[in-house]
């Protein structure tokens, strides 16, 4: 016959006292109060582990800090826990764990373990850093102290409202993917259980699709004239024509390193990690890019960058937008910017007549049709090396107030 155990009271346990040795008192259910010899009185849970059925103990704290009452409580959540085949001291672990997280984890301490992920999938630095300053800027002043826990989709949206107020929609689309990225890697690692933010940018209009803002071909003359006369630091004038001679994005353009150029063979080989479609890519420099290094190279030829941030530090590359800020206080503002330039040349070279697929590779496009890319395999680089050189005449003839768009030097040559 079990014995029966009888409950304890309140009166029982205030006039327990402390003796010699540690005595334990039972209430039942596995439920004892441990009274030390010194007179501190603890609850303890006495119970078997679900799976390993081993016997161990959970504590419940003290007494009087909890009382009678609810140290009951707890054993009897302790119990329901175990027929659902959990653990109570697992279960209270979890339960400390996420109470920690939940003070540690805002949301810039995980978009900082996130930018760390993010770091190794082989985006250039540029790209990385452009991320990461856009949440500098627009995110961690406003909720990057705050739980990753609490944060909900209308944090998020309250944050980006004024960039709406502004027009800025393009800026809003690549934060709401960021935000997306940090929050679904919270969930993945098991911080949270689901992303509150999924469907965020369904708040916000989607950004009109346009064409770079760049000029007609006519134009060039007098946009060479006002680069020549522009108040811009040489650097930055050199970074616009180097941009627009080699015909490569601004990103790439100011990234570029002086243990990137062949000298020998007039070539600049840019890695596949710095690259938009993460492909080498080779571009043949015109006597004209080639002049361009000659200028640089008592400014900078000490230095890792051709084209070095003109404030400290200068171990970094000048700033993707400076090209764009010069060529904005030039006049040109909503008129032309740093990658309009690749759209004029793409243009000049077309009504030109050069073929159509020496003009993709040199601006490092991409097919679209994944079978016709695997197997084109063709770098054109002969042929791109003579329509370089053509552009690279064609822009230095602009720049002395005139081009001829009638003449066709060259052409013979790259059709033969």
């Amino acid at each position: 016959m079990a014995i029966k155990t009888t409950p304890l009271t309140d009166t029982q346990i205030k006039s327990l006292k402390a003796t010699n040795k540690d005595k334990k008192y039972f209430d039942g259910g596995g439920l004892f109060l441990l009274v030390k010899s010194t007179g501190v009185k603890f609850w303890r849970f006495k119970y078997k582990k679900p799976i390993s059925n081993k016997e161990t103990l959970l504590s419940f704290g003290k007494y009087p800090e909890v009382s009678l009452q609810q140290a009951r409580k707890q054993r009897d959540e302790a119990r329901e826990l175990i027929k659902q085949g959990i653990d109570p001291q697992e279960h209270k672990a979890e339960l400390e764990r996420r109470k920690q997280d939940e003070i540690t984890s805002t949301f810039k301490k995980v978009a900082t373990d996130w930018f760390k992920v993010k770091s190794s999938k082989g985006l250039t630095e540029i790209t990385l850093k452009g991320i990461w300053n856009s949440l500098e800027l627009h995110i961690f002043p406003h909720i990057g102290n705050s739980s990753i826990f609490k944060l909900k989709a209308k944090d998020f949206i309250k944050v980006m409202e004024p960039l709406r107020a502004s027009g800025k929609l393009e800026t809003i689309k690549r934060l709401c993917q960021r935000i997306n990225e940090i929050m679904f890697y919270a969930v993945n690692i098991g911080l949270i259980e689901a992303n509150p933010v999924v469907k965020i940018k369904d708040a916000f209009e989607s950004p009109t699709k346009g064409q770079m803002p760049t000029i007609k071909a006519q134009e060039l003359p007098e946009f060479m004239q006002s680069l020549a006369m522009a108040r811009i630091e040489l650097q930055t004038r050199c970074l616009i024509e180097w941009q627009l001679l080699t015909m490569t994005r601004p990103n790439e353009a100011v990234g570029v390193k002086w243990q990137e150029i062949d000298f020998n063979n007039c070539l600049w080989i840019i890695p596949a990690e710095k690259m938009k479609m993460r492909r080498e890519h080779t571009i043949t420099l015109n006597k004209q890019a080639m002049a361009l290094l000659s200028i640089m190279k008592p400014i900078s030829g000490h230095r890792e960058h051709i084209f070095p941030s003109l404030k400290p530090p200068f171990s970094t590359p000048m700033n993707s937008q400076t090209a764009n800020m010069a060529i904005k206080r030039m006049g040109y503002k909503n008129k032309l910017v740093a990658h309009g330039l690749r759209a004029l040349a793409s243009t000049i070279l077309n009504e030109q007549g050069f073929d159509p697929n020496v003009i993709e590779a040199a601006l490092a496009h991409v097919d679209t049709n994944s079978v016709r890319r695997a197997y084109n395999r063709a770098t054109y680089l002969e042929q791109r090396r003579i329509m370089l050189d053509w552009w690279g005449d064609f822009v230095e003839q602009a720049s002395k107030g005139s081009v001829s768009l009638s003449g066709s030097r060259n052409l013979k040559l790259v059709n033969h």
